[in-house]
C-alpha cells in the first residue's frame, strides 16, 4: 500500500461513515477538495476561480443535461490527511465529480478517495504523470499539461525560432514536476543535437539553496557563454536562481517551465530579460485569441483581480471537457464519462486543444504561447507546438 493509500485509510477510519448522499434529481453536483488555506491555496484558489466561471456560463446556457450544476466544498488545509478527508466529505455530499488539488502529492489522497467510491476526479493543475492512471486509477485525470512538454517546448523552439545552439542544464532537484521539465528536455536535445545543437554542461542545486554560486562559476568556466540556460525549477527557489544568474553577468537565454509565469516576482530581478516561459494563455492583456482576453476581464470581474498566472486556465479547461463528456455520454456515471473523455482527440478549448487516452489521461502535446521577459516587463513573443508528442518513456523516465 502506497504513502496516500494509507492516509486514504486513515481518513476512512476516522470518519464516520453514512451512507452517500446522492444529488437531487434537478442538480449535478460538483465537488472541490482543494485547499481554502495553507500555502496550497496560492495553487489551488485561481485555478478553482476559473473553474466555477465555466460553470456559471454552463448554468446560465440552460445548465448539464438540463440540470443546474452546484458546487459543494472541503478544505484540505494544505495538509495529505486533511486532503483524504476533504475528499470523503465532497463524496458523502454527493459530488458527480471530485475536483483535488493542483499537485499530485496533495491532490492524490482526495483522488484516491473518488477512485475508491466509483467517482471521476480531475486535479487542477497537475503536471506529474502520477495526477492521474499511473498514480491514482483509470477514473483520474489532470487538467493541464505534462511537465515533459514544457522543457521539450521551450528547448526545440529556442533551437529553431532563436537560433539557439548551445544549451546547458540546470535541475533544480526540489520536486517531481521539476525533474520533468528537465526529462522533456533531456529527450529533445538528442533530436536538436543531430540539428547541430550541443549540450554543453549540466548541473543541480536545490531550491532552498541560498547561493548557487558554485554553480555558476562551473558555468563561467566554460569556453564561451552558452545560447541557453535550461532552468528546470518553480518558485520560491527560481528566483533566487534566476536573479543570481543575471547578477553574475550570464546573459544567455534563459528557458523555463510554466511555474515560473507571473509579474509578482519580478521585482526582485530589476530589468530581467532574455527570460522565456511556455503559457497556455496570457495574463499580460496580449493573448491572441479575443476569448481569452474576455475571460481575464470575466475573472477580474468575478475576484477583483487578474490571473497571478497560466494556472488559473486549467480550472476552466477541466470543466469544459468534463461537462461535454457528461453531455455526450447522457450520464454522469463514471465509466460513461471516461469513455467518451478518451475519445477526445484535439477537442477545442479556449486554451488549447486536448486529447486523452486510455493509456494517458494528461496532454503529452499543447501548443504554448512563450512569453519573453524585456527589461522587466512580460509579453507574447511566439506560439509554439512540439514536432511530435513526448512518448510515453520519457514521460515515466
Amino acid at each position: 500500500m502506497t504513502k496516500t493509500q494509507h492516509l486514504v485509510a486513515a481518513a476512512l477510519a476516522s470518519v464516520a461513515l453514512t451512507a452517500p448522499a446522492f444529488a437531487a434529481d434537478d442538480t449535478i453536483k460538483i465537488g472541490f477538495a482543494t485547499a481554502e488555506s495553507g500555502f496550497m491555496e496560492a495553487y489551488d484558489k485561481p485555478a478553482t476561480d476559473a473553474a466555477l466561471i465555466r460553470i456559471d456560463e454552463i448554468n446560465k446556457a440552460g445548465g448539464l443535461l438540463g440540470k443546474q450544476i452546484e458546487v459543494v466544498k472541503a478544505d484540505t488545509k494544505s495538509d495529505r490527511a486533511e486532503g483524504a478527508k476533504a475528499g470523503l466529505t465532497v463524496i458523502d455530499d454527493g459530488a458527480d465529480l471530485v475536483v483535488v488539488s493542483c499537485d499530485y502529492d496533495f491532490g492524490s489522497p482526495a483522488a484516491l478517495a473518488a477512485e475508491d467510491a466509483g467517482k471521476v476526479s480531475f486535479f487542477l493543475c497537475a503536471e506529474s504523470v502520477k495526477a492521474g492512471i499511473q498514480g491514482v486509477g483509470p477514473l483520474s485525470f489532470s487538467a493541464s499539461v505534462l511537465a515533459p512538454v514544457q522543457g521539450a517546448a521551450m528547448s526545440e523552439w529556442a533551437f529553431k525560432e532563436k537560433g539557439a545552439k548551445d544549451f546547458y542544464k540546470l535541475l533544480d532537484t526540489w520536486t517531481v514536476y521539476n525533474k520533468g521539465i528537465c526529462d522533456g528536455f533531456d529527450w529533445m536535445m538528442p533530436k536538436l543535437e543531430a540539428q547541430g545543437a550541443k549540450l554543453v554542461g549540466e548541473d543541480t542545486f536545490k531550491n532552498e539553496d541560498a547561493s548557487i554560486a558554485a554553480q555558476i562559476t562551473r558555468i563561467k568556466s566554460l569556453p564561451k557563454e552558452p545560447d541557453a540556460i535550461m532552468l528546470c525549477t518553480m518558485m520560491p527557489g527560481g528566483v533566487s536562481a534566476v536573479k543570481q544568474i543575471r547578477a553574475a553577468g550570464i546573459n544567455s537565454m534563459i528557458l523555463t517551465g510554466s511555474g515560473m509565469d507571473g509579474s509578482y516576482w519580478l521585482p526582485a530581478v530589476p530589468d530581467l530579460s532574455n527570460f522565456f516561459i511556455p503559457v497556455q494563455g496570457s495574463i499580460y492583456g496580449d493573448d491572441p485569441n479575443p476569448d481569452v482576453k474576455k475571460f481575464n476581464a470575466a475573472f477580474k470581474e468575478k475576484t477583483g483581480a487578474d490571473p497571478s498566472s497560466q494556472y488559473a486556465y486549467p480550472g476552466y479547461v477541466m470543466v469544459d471537457v468534463w461537462a461535454k463528456a457528461v453531455e455526450r455520454a447522457g450520464s454522469t456515471d463514471a465509466e460513461a464519462v471516461v469513455a467518451e473523455l478518451e475519445k477526445m482527440k484535439d477537442e477545442p478549448t479556449l486554451f488549447g486543444p486536448r486529447t486523452f487516452t486510455s493509456e494517458l489521461h494528461h496532454q503529452n502535446n499543447a501548443t504554448y504561447l512563450v512569453v519573453d521577459v524585456e527589461k522587466g516587463k512580460p509579453g507574447v513573443v511566439g506560439k509554439w507546438t512540439l514536432s511530435e508528442p513526448v512518448p510515453m518513456d520519457a514521460i515515466m523516465k
